[in-house]
């Protein structure tokens, strides 16, 4: 497979400058281990991974007690190592505990905004302090070492401390996505026996107000190991802090206008507005038939809370007969307020093994059914740390943002490595073009983010708005840009780099995956990049591109991306399920991991991503990666997304059939009799339209237009068959398109898991095609 015409000699868009390089971590951990560049650097972490894994936990400075009795123990095979063997860790340590100095203790560890501009900070004495109440509040509520605990929340200070809480005591953190519907929490949960289950009232999404709470209930009903079902309230508001302020201002002076008598008059008035809500609150429960029992729990809890305009969180409709709940409900104000009274004897940190379980993450399942990943506490965070330094170049007092949520990879990876590297983590919560597309860009500006994380899919939909929107927003603080969960097609990278970045800023590309801890391949601040590539593997990665036989391809040859030794960030497996993991990662080539992508080096040694390597197609005898054609398709100026896949055919074997997204729908009305001279290229007699036939015409010339954009750069054997326009395409939450699901959905097939999906009305759109 050799079709990669798009990005060979493309040219070296940064260069990093001499104080980039002098002020790099990269550079701080090439002069601990003593070499000079990065080629050395490279080749000594795969030549000697231990060695080279010894240097990076000096570096991160993780201390065992007791230290291990040895580094690397592969006598259970190569997909099995064993890693800091007899060494006992605790990474939350890393996290918070050793940050309680006096020099670091009050710098920011967190920074929140949520979608209408609320924000709060943490930090890390403040965050230290909250983590070992909700630890003390877990443990007194009979949780423990061992104990999986499910975390259903959007991106909060409470979901990071909940998380390290969760590892401090040794329990399990299992985070889901926090948009998921019943069946998905209620089979992960199941899967791993939780004992206990997180969520949140309501969220805020667009401004419209998504009750989480509810979904959780009814997943918890389902999942007989789950013993009590917290809550955290909301913190949307109605106003903003502004409007809050000015609107108290002018309620207090109308107060001060009033006669002491019209003052009681009106005290009693908001009394009385106050019991009315609460009392319409525990009838809503009564007619939800919520068992007495627990309402009046309910309501204890709440006098005690002092809490009388209610409480903010959804509830589940059983429409049945009253029964008793499988589960307890309770309250996170209720849990820290237990862990303040446990706080000297139960806030203490679990001494678990460095091997011990920390945290499943399940897949989006996007190729099939979700995979639980098990990470142990020498796994996932070390990796995260060392990507985050190596290749965003995160320290000390950097201010790192990255959309995401918790229960994709890129949210516990955000937190662990931040937090291990004494960083402060940037969160916004919330759709990150709303209000306004320039939101992302306000964000920045305003908290003085220094390395923003950010999918190409967000930056084909901010690049709609044109190039203005940026230079409204001072993001001089600024220092790179890094993306991952799919690959770049080279007009939003450039728009990103030229644009947005004034061709100054590095975009730090990042490609791996949640099996890996982090990445396989990553740029770094001290090599040249190239648009959309790799400029090399992470440190400690031995990469390769093999063909079918497992021998490395020559240059701009096309063939599965696979690492050929251990690394300390290794999935231990998948959670009960050994056999397929081995089958998964293992049973291509003898001791090889085969990661699932194709992949390509040019000949000046930069890497390329092109694809699934499941998701390739067979056409006219050749082997084509989707993204080779989506990238020439999206090219087209009034092409803002695309997806192809393949489709059977009687004469072909297989036929390419492209979806496309339009910048604007109206431009069909528009199009010139002078694009329909090319319909003779193709023979689309019978390719069915959807638009009516006032524009079949115009629909049909401009579909002719882009199979002669894919023909002339890949041949005309190798253009779609057929192209359809929709509306969406479907996708993950992380922005990962579903080819799979847009297949099944196109030839009537079982899609399979489908509960990953942010958008499923574009599964339905592609169904009636």
């Amino acid at each position: 497979m050799n079709d990669t015409n798009l990005l060979e000699n493309q040219p070296i868009a940064w260069t990093p400058t001499a104080d980039v390089i002098e002020r790099a971590q990269l550079t701080r951990f090439m002069k601990q281990v003593g070499v000079s560049t990065f080629d050395e650097l490279y080749q000594f972490s795969i030549t000697e991974t231990e060695k080279f894994t010894a240097e990076v936990l000096k570096f991160s400075d993780i201390r065992f007690n007791p230290p291990y009795e040895k580094l690397l123990d592969t006598s259970d095979g190569a997909a099995f190592p064993h890693w800091c063997v007899g060494a006992g860790l605790n990474i939350v340590s890393h996290c918070v505990d050793r940050w309680q100095t006096d020099e670091m203790k009050d710098q920011p560890a967190i920074i929140w905004e949520g979608e209408e501009g609320n924000t709060e900070n943490l930090t890390y004495k403040e965050l230290f302090e909250q983590v070992k109440l909700c630890a003390a509040g877990l443990r007194a509520d009979g949780f423990g070492n061992g104990d999986a605990i499910g975390i259903h929340l959007p991106m909060l200070p409470e979901t990071v401390i909940l998380l390290l809480a969760i590892n401090r005591i040794g329990a399990i953190a299992v985070p889901v996505f926090s948009g998921y519907g019943v069946e998905a929490i209620a089979s992960r949960m199941e899967a791993v026996g939780a004992k206990a289950l997180f969520t949140y009232g309501e969220m805020l999404r667009r401004g419209k107000r998504i009750n989480a709470s509810q979904v959780a209930f009814e997943a918890a009903e389902k999942c007989p190991t789950i013993e009590k079902v917290f809550t955290i309230n909301s913190k949307f508001r109605k106003y903003t802090q502004e409007e809050r302020i000015e609107r108290a201002r002018k309620e207090y002076a109308e107060f001060q206008k009033l006669t002491e008598e019209e003052k009681a008059k009106y005290r009693r008035k908001k009394a009385q507005e106050n019991r009315a809500k609460r009392e319409e609150f525990f009838k809503e429960l009564e007619q939800m038939k919520i068992p007495q029992e627990e309402i009046a729990r309910v309501r204890k809890e709440m006098d005690e809370n002092k809490n009388k305009s209610g409480v903010s969180f959804g509830l589940y409709d059983l429409r049945t007969e009253p029964r008793i709940l499988s589960f307890q409900i309770s309250f996170w104000k209720k849990l820290l307020e237990s862990g303040k009274e446990n706080l000297e004897t139960l806030s203490h940190l679990e001494p678990t093994n460095a091997e011990d379980p920390l945290i499943i993450l399940y897949t989006s399942g996007t190729t099939g059914k979700p995979k639980g990943i098990a990470h142990t506490h020498c796994s996932f965070p070390i990796k995260a740390a060392q990507d985050m330094a190596f290749g965003t170049d995160v320290g000390r007092g950097t201010r790192i943002s990255w959309i995401t949520d918790i229960g994709w990879m890129m949210g516990p990876w955000l937190i662990y490595g931040a937090l291990i590297n004494g960083a402060t983590i940037c969160i916004y919560d919330g759709a990150p073009d709303y209000p306004a597309p320039d939101r992302m860009w306000e964000f920045c500006a305003k908290h003085k983010v220094e390395i923003l994380g950010i999918s190409p899919t967000l930056v084909r939909i901010l690049a709609t708005h044109g190039d203005d929107l940026p230079k409204k927003h001072d993001l001089s603080s600024l220092r790179a840009f890094a993306s991952t969960g799919e690959p770049w097609n080279p007009a939003p990278w450039w728009w990103l780099f030229e644009k947005v970045g004034a061709s100054k800023l590095p975009i730090i590309n990042y490609s791996g995956g949640t099996e890996i801890s982090g990445g396989i391949l990553m740029n770094n601040p001290l090599v040249p990049i190239k648009p959309c590539g790799f400029s090399a593997p992470c440190p400690g990665i031995d990469a390769d591109v093999l063909d079918d036989t497992g021998e490395s391809v020559g240059a701009n040859q096309v063939g599965e991306l696979a690492i050929k030794n251990s690394w300390i960030g290794m999935a231990r497996g998948f959670w009960q399920e050994h056999e397929r993991y081995l089958e998964t990662y293992w049973s291509r080539f003898e001791n090889v991991w085969v990661h699932g992508d194709w992949a390509t080096r040019d000949a000046d040694g930069h890497w390329f991503i092109l694809g699934r390597s499941d998701d390739t197609l067979k056409v006219a005898g050749k082997r084509v990666g989707p993204a080779e054609v989506e990238s020439l398709l999206v090219a087209h100026p009034n092409v803002a997304e695309a997806a192809v896949i393949g489709v059977p055919d009687e004469m072909k074997g297989t036929v390419m059939v492209a979806f496309c997204v339009l910048r604007n729908a109206d431009i069909l009305s528009a199009m010139s009799a002078e694009r329909e001279k090319t319909a003779d290229e193709f023979d689309d007699t019978k390719h069915p339209l959807s638009f009516g036939d006032e524009n079949a015409s115009k629909m049909l010339a401009f579909q002719l237009e882009l199979k002669n954009l894919v023909a002339k750069d890949m041949g005309k054997p190798l253009a779609p068959s057929k192209i359809h326009f929709v509306s969406a395409l479907p996708k993950t939450r992380n922005a990962k398109v579903m080819r799979r699901v847009i297949r099944a959905a196109y030839l009537g097939e079982d899609a399979g898991d489908l509960s990953a999906l942010e958008n499923p009305n574009a599964v339905e759109e592609i169904k009636n095609l």
